[in-house]
């Protein structure tokens, strides 16, 4: 049984055949999606997917590092409130730094992501933090903010350094793993994953992006998360069923408001 912890099933790419997509992951063991909020002015239709199919589907509220300073701004009680009222939220953002393609100023950037942990602070409900080209600046956040008081969280799609999966660990965080790690020029990225313990590990897709081998240059699609997972089993020395046991049961212990789908 396999959890695809990060997709975005609002996205355009599926309107056309969202029921064939989430028929194909479940026929392949996929038993639980988490659809990603990345517009706050697009919560609704995020959370109409997660009630669609609200058996196996839950969602998050945010704003994406992207969208900083393009989408209105909300404080941490938004957000908190936003997450007391409904069951399907269990997860604030997705959040953090992307200082690659700087769409958003990065001042605002960063005092958006310190607004989505102090409500995860708040409620215990966990932030999902994307982070690309700010290996430093996001660190010394995470540091920080866990100074105030602890938090939960996961850093999505981890592409980034040694020294900040460390240190997301050693603060108590969540690395979930996307199809990057299957890709021919990531054997740098292969070598980080080999040291850090399954125990915080999960998978995800991060559908419609960034398919992995051998679907790589498609549609990417939550059935594909059996793809990464097959890698991870391979790098760790496992097997498939241990991996997807254990990142199973790690989101479950991560996003603890989610509903256990068996």
């Amino acid at each position: 049984m396999l959890v695809d912890s990060h997709c975005h099933l609002d996205f355009p790419d599926f309107e056309k055949d969202l029921n064939q997509v989430v028929d194909r992951a479940v026929s392949k063991n996929v038993i639980h999606f988490l659809t990603i909020c990345t517009h706050i002015s697009k919560f609704q239709q995020v959370r109409n997917v997660a009630e669609k199919y609200k058996e196996i589907m839950d969602c998050s509220i945010g704003i994406h590092p992207h969208e900083a300073d393009s989408e209105e701004t909300v404080d941490k009680n938004y957000l908190i409130n936003k997450s007391k009222k409904d069951q399907k939220v269990i997860a604030f953002g997705e959040t953090g730094l992307d200082f690659y393609y700087d769409n958003s100023p990065r001042e605002i950037q960063e005092r958006q992501f310190r607004t989505h942990i102090a409500a995860s602070r708040e409620t215990d409900i966990p932030v999902i933090i994307h982070t690309r080209n700010a290996d430093e600046k996001t660190s010394q956040i995470l540091e920080e903010e866990m100074e105030k008081g602890p938090f939960r969280g996961v850093i999505h799609c981890f592409s980034s350094g040694e020294s900040l999966a460390l240190k997301a660990i050693d603060l108590g965080l969540y690395i979930s793993l996307s199809g990057i790690i299957t890709f021919k020029k990531s054997d740098d990225l292969r070598q980080i994953v080999k040291k850090l313990p399954l125990e915080r590990i999960l998978v995800e897709t991060d559908a419609p992006f960034l398919a992995p081998v051998p679907n790589r240059g498609k549609r990417n699609e939550p059935a594909f998360v059996e793809n990464t997972a097959i890698k991870l089993a391979e790098i760790h020395g496992k097997t498939l069923d241990d991996i997807a046991k254990i990142t199973t049961n790690n989101f479950y212990d991560l996003f603890s408001k989610a509903n256990k789908s068996f």
